[in-house]
Order: structure tokens, then C-alpha cells, then sequence
């Protein structure tokens, strides 16, 4: 049934759904959304849910019109916990036309920009978490404590019911969750579900940052996305497994079964994209402040950060920014936490288009331990340092501008650099303990 024939309100009947939550992701990566009763949304998915502008970071004034929220249909995710809610994805219109500097507007222009080239992303995410106390000052079991606390049974079992509802709930979803365990750093998760189209899991992702902060809401603790909470702990990443297909999603063009890593020639063009560029991506895959200190972080508890600090891609080897764990795919480590769910898709790919079309050589791959032998890699590029570096290389990014709009990286940029400003504007504990008798 195609797209504009499903009726939300005739879905509603059938499903018991009472009230729709129509909702948006903006720059900044806050998950907005209006609660509109059954009754009411027939009318919401004609026209909108409306929106002032500015009162989300969309770099938009007081003086602009209104935004509206137009639902997708094929979005609609009933809440497994309050199956009388629906939750939908929505598009940003104003005018009449699509908001352009808006991350899932963004990401749509980015597929039909790969399906005019008969190219079709499909991706998966791996979304790392901290359950923290409900303060946020420490951790949800005290009892975990291990120095290597990666896959520990008797950590993951004390939050076994958090852990278990969540998993439930992606089962009842239809998501074919395949695995849960603890991660690397104390009181840190993992949850991996299947990969499927980018449009996709990018709602997938934005839908699934919401639940697990419900739901460790209903157990009495508070989840966390943030990318490095704790200084001596590993942070959260979001890392991304990547491939692309025919139109029809038949066949792995990713794929090579006679190259040594699996990869056809338009993947390594693909990621040479994606390393051409990683530098102003950054700023899209690490959009905090606080995304520095897990990509240039010391060696944590655990004896690593399980972060990159520099542009290099390699087999199965967990070091690099980008390693190949199998045929016909690769994984991208850089990304955090806080990464936006749609900007992270759309610049994956891109990235991985400027590739393509440009022929990007990725170089040789490096089967080396980057952690204890990166030194002697010296023509290998840094990452940046602070956001604000990140910031400047995105906004002097040619590719980066073309693909995906000077309006969008115009937007981000200026939204970006006053969280920056105020960064720096804040006097820090640490500053008045090192410096107050210079």
C-alpha cells in the first residue's frame, strides 16, 4: 500500500492507538514532538503538526512563519510500554516546501541522491549506554566495579530486568534483536539489533534513544547517551556498520569475494569518501563538546578507549577508525553517543558519495595495533581536537557543502559554534583550582 493511502486514523481503530506522538529530531539532536489525540490526526497527516521554529535548534527567528510536522506513515512505532501511544517520524515543511536544514529532510535528499546513481544504503547501529542514578552522579550499581568489566555475567544479570524490558520490546517490534551484553566500562550497555534500510534504522535510532531512557526511567535510573561521562571509564560510541546495494536491496555491491578484505572497488572508493572527509565529519559523527574527550582520551580503566584519535582503516582490527569485521561491509568506530540519528546516515553516505564520484582511494589498509604502534604511522591524518576545530574544517568542507547543503552546514555550524561559546564563556572548577593563586 503505498504511502499516501494509509490512513493513521483507520490504524489507530485497529490497533487501539489513542494518542500519536509526531516527532521530529533537530539539529542539536533533541528529540521534539506534539501529543495529538486519535481524533485529531487525520487532519495532522494532511497538514502538519505545527511548530514555532525557533523554539528548537533549528537556527530559525521569532519572526518565522509556522513549521509543520508532517507524519510518515511508515514511521509508526506503537510503544510496546503504552501501547496506546504511537510514536511517527515526521517531515519538516514550511511554505509548503521541506525545511532543507532539517537532519531527516537531510538524509532523504541524501538516499535520493544514491538512488539516482541506483545505489541503496542500508546500515546498522551499535548504541552504547550508561544506567546511571537518576542525578547522574553515579553509576546505577555500585556493585560494578571490575576493572575489566566488558561481558561480565554477574553486572549484566543486576540489571537484567532494564536490560530484558528493553530487548522485549525491540522483539515485539519486530526489530530481531540479537544480542545484549555489558560493555567495556562500568555500568555501560549494548543492545544490537539488524541492520536494515538507512531511513530506517535512523528512526530505529532515534526511537531507540527514547525507550531505553524510558524505560530505565520506570526502573528508578537514568540512561545516558553521552559520550564520555565518566573521565577514567571507556565512553559511549555509536558505531555504524555501512554497506550499499542494487535498488532493489538483492545484491551487496560492497561486495568482493576475491579482494583480501572482501571489498569491491566502489566500497574502498566509498570509503576513501568517508576518509577524504572524516576530519569536517567529525563534526556531524562527534557533535558535543564533550565527543573530544572520548575520540583524544588517555587510556582508560580497562587498558583502552576503544576510540580512534586518527583516519585509518584496517581488517578485523578494533584500533582503527574503520575496520572491516567481514565481506561486504565495514564498520565506522568514530561516531559517538550523541551523534544525531539522521546527520550521522545522511553523512555517512555523503561522505561515501564524494567517493564514488570522485574515485577516492582510501590507501592500504594497516594491519597494525594503532593504539601502541600508531606512532610510527606519521603520514596517517588527526582527528580534531575540540569541537570548535571540527566546526572550522566542516564549514571550509567543499564536498561535505555540495552534498549536503550550504543551508544545512550553515545552520549546524552557527547552532554548533554558540554551544562552543558557551562552553568556553563557563569558568570550570579546574580552572579556578590551577590558576586562582598565578
Amino acid at each position: 500500500m503505498a504511502v499516501k493511502e494509509k490512513s493513521l486514523s483507520k490504524i489507530a481503530k485497529a490497533k487501539k492507538i489513542e494518542y500519536f506522538l509526531v516527532s521530529f529530531v533537530d539539529l542539536a539532536g533533541v528529540l521534539r514532538a506534539k501529543l495529538v489525540p486519535a481524533r485529531a490526526i487525520d487532519g495532522m497527516q494532511k497538514n502538519g503538526a505545527g511548530f514555532a521554529g525557533f523554539a528548537a535548534w533549528l537556527d530559525m527567528t521569532p519572526a518565522d512563519p509556522d513549521m509543520f510536522a508532517l507524519p510518515d506513515p511508515d514511521s509508526l512505532i506503537q510503544l510496546p510500554w503504552k501501547p496506546e501511544v504511537g510514536w511517527l517520524a515526521a517531515d519538516l515543511v514550511m511554505n509548503g516546501s521541506p525545511v532543507e536544514a532539517s537532519p531527516r529532510v537531510a538524509l532523504k535528499r541524501q538516499l535520493e541522491r544514491a538512488e539516482r546513481l541506483g545505489l541503496r544504503m542500508k546500515s546498522g547501529v551499535e548504541c552504547e549506554y550508561f544506567l546511571v542514578s537518576k542525578d547522574g552522579d553515579a553509576l546505577s550499581d555500585p556493585r560494578d566495579t571490575q576493572v575489566k568489566p566488558c561481558y561480565d555475567q554477574q553486572s549484566l544479570m543486576r540489571r537484567y530486568d532494564v536490560v530484558r524490558a528493553i530487548c522485549d520490546c525491540m522483539l515485539q517490534l519486530g526489530w530481531n534483536p540479537y544480542q545484549n551484553d555489558h560493555e567495556d566500562a562500568n555500568g555501560q550497555f549494548e543492545m544490537n539489533w539488524d541492520y536494515t534500510d538507512a531511513l530506517r534504522t535512523a528512526d530505529r535510532h532515534a526511537f531507540f534513544k527514547f525507550m531505553v531512557k524510558s524505560i530505565a526511567e520506570e526502573h528508578g535510573y537514568r540512561a545516558t547517551f553521552m559520550p564520555k561521562p565518566f573521565q577514567h571509564l571507556t565512553g559511549n560510541g555509536c558505531h555504524a556498520h555501512v554497506s550499499v546495494w542494487d535498488p532493489q536491496g538483492r545484491r551487496n555491491l560492497f561486495l568482493d569475494r576475491k579482494d583480501k578484505l572482501g571489498l569491491s572497488r566502489s566500497a574502498y572508493q566509498f570509503l576513501g569518501g568517508i576518509m577524504h572527509n572524516a576530519e569536517a565529519l567529525c563534526a556531524l559523527f562527534n557533535p558535543t563538546v564533550n565527543s573530544y574527550k572520548r575520540i583524544n582520551a588517555p587510556r582508560t580503566t580497562s587498558g583502552a578507549t576503544w576510540a580512534p584519535n586518527a583516519v585509518t582503516y584496517s581488517g578485523n582490527n578494533r584500533t582503527h577508525m574503520i575496520r572491516v569485521p567481514e565481506a561486504g561491509r565495514f564498520e565506522l568506530r568514530l561516531m559517538d553517543g550523541a551523534a544525531n540519528p539522521y546527520l550521522m546516515q545522511a553523512a555517512v553516505l555523503a561522505g561515501g558519495l564524494d567517493g564514488l564520484e570522485q574515485k577516492r582511494d582510501p590507501g592500504k589498509a594497516l594491519h597494525i595495533n594503532m593504539y601502541e604502534e600508531g606512532y610510527k604511522v606519521r603520514d596517517a591524518k588527526r582527528l580534531p581536537g575540540t569541537l570548535q576545530e571540527a566546526l572550522r574544517l566542516l564549514a571550509r568542507s567543499k564536498p561535505l557543502k555540495t552534498g549536503l547543503g550550504e543551508e544545512l552546514l550553515r545552520a549546524y555550524v552557527r547552532i554548533k559554534e554558540q554551544e562552543w561559546k558557551a562552553y568556553s564563556a563557563h569558568l570550570s572548577d579546574w580552572e579556578r583550582r590551577t590558576t586562582l593563586d598565578c
